[in-house]
Parts: structure tokens; C-alpha cells; sequence
């Protein structure tokens, strides 16, 4: 898969692992910033990122800041984006068996290593169940193209 991460000056720190975790379970990755501790606004990096995965130039996203809500609130800004944050390996589990989430939201500063990792792992490795979910999906869209302009 193509995968692109970003992050905030929050989750700079864990971003070059992340980058390397991912690249360990074999998928190609491409790094939308930021590039050093420097302080951006978590919205930019979050709107490229969510923008790059709804227009189908990756396959899947990774967004990265403090604690993982604040680019998860953003992301799913974008029409289409299904960002969800994942705090262990249930929460990254569900996120891909049950909602088909196309963009992943971590902390950096909430989670170690080893625990980043094994949510990368299952999110990355777990199928999207489909049937009943499909539907309640379905009603997302409804629910953007509603409020859409």
C-alpha cells in the first residue's frame, strides 16, 4: 500500500518511527510534514493528508499530534475522510474491521513504541468486515452530503 503520514510539531517526535514501522510491514510511504519541532497549525497538515486519501493518491493515511484528536477533528473535515483515532490495538482493530477508516490518528506523546507499532500492525494488517457496516457507512456519506454545499 501507499501510505502518507503527517504530523504537528506534537507528534514530530514519533513520526520518524512511524515511518519506519510502516515501512517495516512492507508499504511505501510518503511524509507530508512537518519537518522539525517548530510549531505549525495541526489543521494544514491534517487537511493534505485527508485531501491525498479521498483523491486516492494513497491508499491510507496516518496522522500524528499530541494525543491523536486534534488532526482526527480535522481530517474528517474532508468529505470522505474516515479518521479515527486509535489508542491500542482494539481501538486500531475496529477502526479498520468496522468503520473502513482511511486515515489512522495517533499520539505521539501518549503512546510508547512498542504500542504505536502493534497499532500500526493491526490497523495496516486488518480487513474492512463489510455487510451490516456498509450501511452505517453509507449513512456517514448521507450525513456529509447533507451538510455538504
Amino acid at each position: 500500500m501507499k501510505i502518507v503520514v503527517g504530523s504537528d510539531h506534537g507528534g514530530f517526535a514519533a513520526k520518524a518511527f512511524v515511518i519506519k514501522a510502516i515501512q517495516a510491514l512492507g508499504h511505501e510511504v510518503a511524509d507530508f510534514g512537518c519537518h522539525s519541532t517548530e510549531a505549525v497549525d495541526y489543521p494544514d497538515v491534517a487537511a493534505l493528508v485527508a485531501e491525498a486519501v479521498v483523491a486516492r493518491s494513497y491508499d491510507k493515511g496516518v496522522l500524528i499530534d499530541g494525543f491523536g484528536g486534534a488532526v482526527c477533528l480535522a481530517a474528517n473535515k474532508v468529505p470522505g475522510c474516515r479518521a479515527v483515532a486509535a489508542y491500542d490495538s482494539v481501538s486500531a482493530r475496529f477502526a479498520a474491521q468496522h468503520d473502513d477508516a482511511n486515515v489512522l490518528c495517533l499520539g505521539g506523546k501518549t503512546r510508547g513504541e512498542l504500542v504505536l507499532a502493534e497499532i500500526l500492525k493491526v490497523f495496516f494488517t486488518t480487513p474492512f468486515e463489510g455487510g451490516r457496516h456498509e450501511g452505517r457507512l453509507a449513512k456517514i456519506a448521507a450525513i456529509e452530503r447533507r451538510y455538504s454545499r
